[in-house]
Parts: structure tokens; sequence; C-alpha cells
């Protein structure tokens, strides 16, 4: 019946009602297409596949943009930092840029948010395993990047629970020690 998309609806409306309700008088037609279009380009940016993360030569995950574009070209965020002097600026692109970065950031936390049950920690859960495919979740993440790491080590504490994992970032070809709460499950190995 829909639920799917209709909770991605949501969490766009959750993310840029605020911003809008805030800076909404300082954009014109021009402007708040320009943010509705970088919206609609950093929604469609996320990953649908984890396959290959560990063929440096595989291209990268299949996104909803690669189906809407039909271009295998990831999208760089622009170039700059944009700061909240920028909603001030006489240009409007940084006013835009600002928005558009600060809708990234309330949009992934709630959707990553949404992506991870939380419940209380009265019983055990499982712990990482290796072979784990997981999404490095960080502050200051540039737009429209999502990393995909794959799990290669386990770092057990005293009490034998894993708080810590050694990961493989396929895009940057590296090896990364991540505390747990660092990153989100996307695709178990069992």
């Amino acid at each position: 019946m829909g639920g799917i998309w209709e909770r991605q609806i949501r969490t766009v409306r959750n993310a840029l009602a605020p911003l809008l309700n805030i800076h909404g008088n300082q954009l014109d037609d021009e402007c708040f297409r320009t943010l509705l279009s970088e919206v609609m380009n950093i929604v469609n940016s996320r990953p649908l596949t984890v396959n290959n993360l560990n063929d440096p030569n595989s291209m990268e995950p299949l996104t909803p943009n690669h189906i809407l574009t039909l271009k295998h070209k990831v999208v760089v965020p622009p170039p700059g930092i944009f700061q909240n002097a920028d909603m001030y600026c006489r240009r409007r692109w940084r006013r835009v840029q600002h928005l558009s970065n600060e809708f990234w950031c309330r949009w992934r936390k709630e959707y990553l948010s949404s992506m991870q049950s939380r419940s209380k920690w009265t019983s055990p859960k499982r712990n990482f395993k290796v072979g784990d495919v997981v999404l490095l979740k960080g502050d200051n993440v540039p737009r429209n990047i999502w990393e995909l790491a794959k799990v290669i080590a386990l770092h057990p504490s005293d009490d034998g629970l894993v708080r810590k994992v050694s990961v493989f970032v396929g895009r940057r070809q590296s090896v990364l020690e991540r505390p747990v709460h660092k990153l989100l499950q996307l695709v178990p190995v069992d």
C-alpha cells in the first residue's frame, strides 16, 4: 500500500519542514526549486546494494540516482564550506548550499536512526561478526557520501561483548578501527 515510500516522504518532510519554517522567507522561487532539487539528489543518493565491497575495480553501490538518471557517476558535494552566515549572504547559491547541508545533516540522522532498531538493553543482542556489511556513521561526512564497509576483525572487551571492530572501507581501500556505536549494520553475515 505504499508504506515504504510514504515513510521516506515522512523523513524528508520531518527534516525539511523546520528548515523552511525558519528560513523559508529568505528563498525566492528559483532558490526554492534549487533547494528541492538538492534535497531530491540527497535522498536518492542512498545505497541500495552492498555487493563487491572488497573489489577495488567494482562500481559504487547502486542508488536510486543510478536508476533515475541512468548515470553511474557519483554526485560530489559542491566545493567550499558553508556556514550559518551564508544565510545572510547576497549570493543565493551559498544560501541554498547551506540549507542543503543542513538538510543533509538532519535527514541523515533521522534516516540512520530509522534503519536501526532501538530497544531497552534487557537482553543480550547479536554482536557484530566478521563479514557483516556496515555503514559508517560520522558527523563530518560530506553531502551525498555513504561510506560502506565490511567487518574484518573483532575487538571484544573483557565482558565478551564486541565494542570495537576493524572495518575495510571499499571506497578508500583502507582499514579503520571503529566503535560499534559509530556503525550501522546493513547486512548481517548469517
